[in-house]
């Protein structure tokens, strides 16, 4: 992130990464969950519900056993972080909330954060999952 680019360029280009990233995550899950694990780093980390999964191959073996999902989100939040804090890496912080319904299991709500980095690649750029934090939010009563 150049110096030169104004703050309000950075919250853009976050808005519309993660705009695009959140469609794309969410159909890759629910209609080619195979293909899930590309969106993430080699080394990323998921922790799901309190339950850590780390690497490609491993992300890919979980997301296999879970059921097929129908996600619903309504809560789409994002900001770019600071380089200071990712040296230099262009990243954004993407949260999302909704529904989830997985196959054989009542409708739940979740909150998800994604921090994704930026990969250039020789004609473009591609957003690649750092770190994923997923959660059911089950109010009591």
């Amino acid at each position: 992130m150049a110096a030169s680019v104004d703050f309000k360029t950075y919250v853009d280009q976050a808005c519309r990464a993660a705009d695009e990233f959140v469609n794309i995550y969410y159909e890759t899950m629910d209609k080619r969950r195979r293909a899930l694990a590309r969106l993430y780093l080699d080394k990323a980390t998921l922790v799901w519900n309190g339950n850590a999964v780390s690497g490609q191959e491993e992300l890919s073996k979980f997301f296999e056993m879970l059921p097929s999902s129908e996600f619903q989100v309504t809560v789409l939040d994002c900001q770019p972080v600071h380089e200071q804090a990712t040296q230099g890496q262009t990243t954004v912080l993407v949260v999302t909330s909704g529904t989830v319904k997985f196959d054989g299991d009542k409708q739940r709500y979740f909150n998800q954060n994604f921090l994704l980095t930026a990969q250039a690649t020789p004609t473009n750029t591609v957003w690649k999952i750092a770190s994923d934090c997923f959660r059911f939010q089950d109010w009591s009563s």
